[in-house]
Order: C-alpha cells, then sequence, then structure tokens
C-alpha cells in the first residue's frame, strides 16, 4: 500500500510540474505576441505626419508668378492642362498621398514639334532649377500598389491632364516655402515619351456663395435691365430644387416690392449634348420658375418664358468653370 501511494504522489508531482512549465510556456508566447501587436502597431502609424512644412527654410529666390515654371527649352504643355483657383492634388510624403488644397496646375509635358523628348532633359532641368530656387527635395520614388488602392478614388482630377500617382511610377516632390507666395508643391513624374508637372499653391478655402436677394434682384434690373441668376434644378430636369427655389422667392419679392416690374425669364444651358435636347431643357426650366412664380402670387401677364439651350453663351464653353457659368436664368426688364 505504501509502495502504491509513493507512485501516486510522484505521478501527481509529474504532472503538477508539467502543467506548471506549460503556463511558463503560454505566459511567454502571450508576452511574445503581445510584442508583435505592438509592432504592427507601430507599423501602421502614419508616415506622413512625420512631415512639417515648418521645418523647410524660406526660399528667398524670386520665383515669379503662379504657376512659377517655365518649362525647358523645347519642352511644352500638350493642350488640356489644367489650371484652377481651387482644386486639391495628392503628393507622395514618405510614401502616402497627402492631399493639399489651393491653386493647381497639371500638365502632361512633351517635345514641341519637331524636337525629340528626353527623359533625363526634362528630369535634370526640372531638379536642378527647383534646388536653385531653395526647393527641398521631399520624396524620391514610387508608392506602394496598396498606397494607391487606398487613396486613389480620394482624387477628383485622376485620368485627367498631368496625372500621375501610381505604383510603378518615380516621383519626384518638391517643396518651396516662401513668404510672399506661401507654401508651394511641386511634383513631377517622366519616362521616354514624356512628363507630368504638379504644382499646387497652398491656400484655405474662400466661401464665395452669398445668398441673393430680392434688394440685388432689383438693383441689376433697375441698372443693368437683367439680372443672372443660379437656379438649382434636378439633373437633366425642370425640377426646381429646395436651394433653387429660395432663390425664386427673392424674385418673387422683387416683383411684389415693384409692381411695375415686368420680366422675361430666360434658361441657358452649356454646348454639352444635343442641341435640341438643351434647348428644350431651357425652355422647361424657365417656364418651372414662372410657373412657380405665378403659384406665388406674380400676375402671369408680368411675366414670359423662353429656352435659348446654348445659343447665348457668357463665355465660351472650353472649361468645367465656364459651362457652369453658362448653365443659368436671367431675367431681363420688359
Amino acid at each position: 500500500m505504501k509502495k502504491t501511494a509513493l507512485i501516486f504522489g510522484l505521478s501527481a508531482l509529474i504532472v503538477s510540474c508539467n502543467q506548471s512549465a506549460k503556463q511558463q510556456e503560454g505566459t511567454e508566447d502571450s508576452t511574445e505576441v503581445t510584442v508583435e501587436a505592438n509592432e504592427v502597431k507601430t507599423e501602421e502609424a502614419n508616415p506622413a505626419a512625420d512631415f512639417n512644412i515648418e521645418d523647410v527654410a524660406f526660399s528667398t529666390a524670386d520665383i515669379g508668378d503662379f504657376p512659377f515654371i517655365n518649362l525647358p527649352e523645347g519642352l511644352e504643355a500638350h493642350k488640356g492642362a489644367i489650371e484652377r483657383k481651387f482644386d486639391i492634388c495628392f503628393f507622395p510624403i514618405n510614401g502616402v498621398m497627402t492631399p493639399f488644397e489651393g491653386k493647381l496646375y497639371k500638365a502632361n509635358v512633351g517635345a514641341v514639334r519637331g524636337e525629340e523628348y528626353s527623359q533625363r532633359y526634362f528630369e535634370k532641368s526640372m531638379e536642378d532649377y527647383l534646388l536653385s530656387v531653395g526647393a527641398v527635395k521631399v520624396f524620391d520614388g514610387e508608392i506602394t500598389k496598396e498606397e494607391y488602392e487606398r487613396y486613389n478614388e480620394q482624387d477628383p482630377n485622376k485620368g485627367g491632364s498631368g496625372d500621375m500617382g501610381y505604383w510603378n511610377q518615380n516621383i519626384k516632390f518638391f517643396v518651396i516655402r516662401s513668404k510672399e507666395k506661401g507654401n508651394i508643391y511641386i511634383q513631377f513624374t517622366s519616362n521616354n515619351a514624356g512628363g507630368k508637372l504638379n504644382i499646387v499653391q497652398e491656400e484655405a478655402f474662400k466661401q464665395t456663395i452669398t445668398k441673393v436677394s430680392a434688394d440685388d434682384i432689383a438693383k441689376d434690373l433697375t441698372e443693368k435691365g437683367k439680372s443672372i441668376l443660379y437656379i438649382n434644378f434636378d439633373v437633366d430636369k425642370s425640377n426646381i430644387t429646395a436651394e433653387g427655389k429660395e432663390v425664386v422667392t427673392q424674385i418673387a419679392e422683387a416683383l411684389q416690392k415693384d409692381k411695375n416690374l415686368n420680366i422675361s425669364i430666360e434658361g441657358h444651358t452649356d454646348n454639352t449634348g444635343d442641341a435640341v435636347h438643351n434647348k428644350k431643357l431651357s425652355n422647361d426650366r424657365a417656364n418651372s420658375v414662372m410657373n412657380v412664380l405665378i403659384t406665388g402670387g406674380i400676375d402671369k401677364a408680368r411675366l414670359s418664358a423662353i429656352g435659348f439651350g446654348s445659343e447665348k453663351p457668357l463665355v465660351i464653353n472650353n472649361s468645367d468653370e465656364n459651362k457652369a457659368k453658362n448653365r443659368r436664368v436671367e431675367l431681363v426688364k420688359k
């Protein structure tokens, strides 16, 4: 019996030691997992956060006016280059495509007729010039495919002129910090067929939309004989949106204040699409405005409505900005 008890006791001791050892191993494994998890978190930190524009010294060079760069002799920007007062562009900071806003210039670059394009000529011309005016190189390399897939749908200009920021492109990114011109971001890429150039002069967004008032409309009609308004409609329809009806309310108020004021309501479109369709759409929209005014108590005899489609543009339909200006409603004093 004593011998049996001794055997059971030794067995129990061995099992206990094994369990203790396994618990210690489990603790060590758990510690290793924790360390690995912490390492992953470190890797996922945003490398772009390390960049601080205030660490860049101010340039004292005369860099001229936006877009600040004349292309090297023998090279030119292709037709269709983007130049906007305010837009967004993505630049690689430590391989992370980071958005900056302000004046934007984007262009495809090629040789003028009769000349051969040289990748080395373009890149060396750009880099030497930028360094000579105090620019600082921020990045020179490629982004990853994962980074491209993360950011590309955020870029409203993807596929347009000067588009870059793909994972198989070498991007050279420079910054100029100027006390007079502000922060200027410049990036370019090139292959043996041509180059691409992006420039942003960083600026904060300035709201320019102001509410149209009845007094503004009355003043325009009295002094100019017409008032140009931008009334929102549903896309490709004559239904006036809630925002558009606020403008029509101000038209009604101006007419109510001056009972002798009679107007023609004229609809206009840009030149996108079919001309016959555009003319009908502009006519329907002008009549929609007139009908809302009549419903609001304005005598129908004081009003008329007509659509001109794209026949009377305010400006040339050669850009999105100009096309937006042409999509309008004009009130003309009769």
